[in-house]
């Protein structure tokens, strides 16, 4: 499946149709199922609270119909985490999701070296998607990464688990997203944290996150210099940015998040509309009220901030419980005493660490593929949960 999100919709669209089918029949005929959801119920009621919210905005703000298209793929992986309170084959799963960063690594390379592509954004999207990319990826390295740490993995899957960890974040480097790459950082040394408070081996955590952080800045500082120079572009246009000077991308981000903040000031309990900042955007511009420089946005470039513009504080209320419940729901199991549960754990609160942390300085959710792996990895994993955990207590 996260191969699926990361091509276009005729390739994706008979796998996830099928999935959803089995997820509802699922759910219909099987008690069982139906018991490893009541475990995670409040995973799936703060995303079937967010829909309906969003289907509050569109009736409220009288919008056209597309606009509910993304918000209605809840319903879609509502049920297909169904599939997830099965008793799986996790082995072929792991390396299921390993061929695909590995695939999507390679993807970047292919379009860097030859496809003489500056930012690769994978097989989904043109330069405007390299960043969700980026993010996508790296939350699949991530996984990798955990799989390689598991005791029960084999010798021959590890070594694909790591080999799927250097490509993924080779190509994460190609893409050249700061925000992904400096989001990952804290998520990976508490992936090492929880593997050395789990299993005691505090020297091996600390080569492996050595190792790996000495590889990512040599990859950077010799092969990419076009990473250190971004990053270096940050504290200068944040100093110098203002009313005369608005271009360049920190600048424009600042610029729209002023933006955004006029308009939650404007409306701050109904919002101007959901998918409605790049209306607001052009007509600020065209009266003096915001820089032509942001007029071709569509979003301000934070997750937080497109909240607060699209429907006041109402709608971030229902962003930081669409993030925050299923934090506290995976924080509850991650030290549990059976290591396939706390794993599972440690793997939703890796994927939601990732979203959270870059939607400060992007839109996480405004686009399918990044979406789509939030919601199948977080409802998934949570009813996965939910399974483990009603097999194996006492009856």
């Amino acid at each position: 499946m996260p191969a699926c999100f990361a091509v276009p919709w005729r390739f994706k669209t008979l796998p996830m149709a099928v999935l959803f089918v089995v997820g509802i029949v699922l759910l219909l005929t099987r008690r069982d199922i139906r018991l490893s959801y009541r475990v995670a119920w409040s995973v799936a009621a703060v995303c079937a609270l967010r829909l309906l919210y969003d289907i509050g905005n569109f009736l409220g703000h009288r919008l056209d119909w597309i606009t509910l298209d993304l918000p209605a793929q809840t319903l879609l992986f509502l049920a297909v985490a169904a599939v997830f309170a099965l008793p799986l084959r996790e082995r072929v799963i792991a390396i299921g999701f390993s061929l695909t960063t590995l695939l999507l690594g390679v993807t970047c390379m292919v379009q860097r070296y030859a496809q003489a592509v500056d930012r690769p954004a994978g097989l989904n999207g043109g330069d405007w998607a390299a960043i969700e990319f980026a993010m996508f990826l790296l939350v699949l390295v991530l996984l990798s990464m955990l799989q390689a740490l598991r005791a029960g993995t084999n010798r021959g899957d590890r070594w694909l688990h790591i080999v799927a960890v250097l490509i993924g974040l080779y190509g994460a480097v190609l893409t050249q997203s700061r925000g992904p790459l400096l989001a990952f950082a804290p998520i990976y040394l508490g992936l090492m944290l929880w593997y050395a408070m789990r299993t005691h081996l505090w020297r091996r955590m600390l080569v492996l996150f050595a190792v790996t952080v000495i590889a990512m800045l040599a990859v950077t500082a010799t092969l990419h210099r076009e990473m250190i120079n971004r990053l270096a572009d940050v504290p200068q246009e944040i100093a110098t940015y203002g009313p005369d000077d608005t271009s360049g991308a920190v600048r424009e981000r600042l610029e729209m998040w002023h933006t955004a903040w006029q308009a939650f000031l404007e409306h701050p309990l109904a919002g101007i509309g959901l998918d409605q900042f790049g209306v607001y955007v052009r007509a600020q511009a065209a009266v003096g009220n915001a820089s032509p420089a942001i007029a071709r946005y569509v979003h301000p470039h934070s997750e937080y901030f497109e909240s607060l513009a699209a429907g006041g504080l109402p709608a971030l209320l229902a962003l930081l419980l669409f993030l925050g419940v299923p934090l506290g729901f995976f924080a509850r199991h991650v030290n549990h005493s059976q290591e396939p549960v706390a794993a599972s754990a440690v793997a939703g609160l890796m994927v939601i660490g990732m979203y959270a942390l870059c939607a400060f300085s992007d839109n996480v959710f405004y686009r399918a593929m990044p979406q789509s792996l939030y919601l199948f990895l977080v409802l998934g994993l949570a009813v996965s949960i939910g399974r483990q955990l009603h097999h194996t207590s006492p009856r």
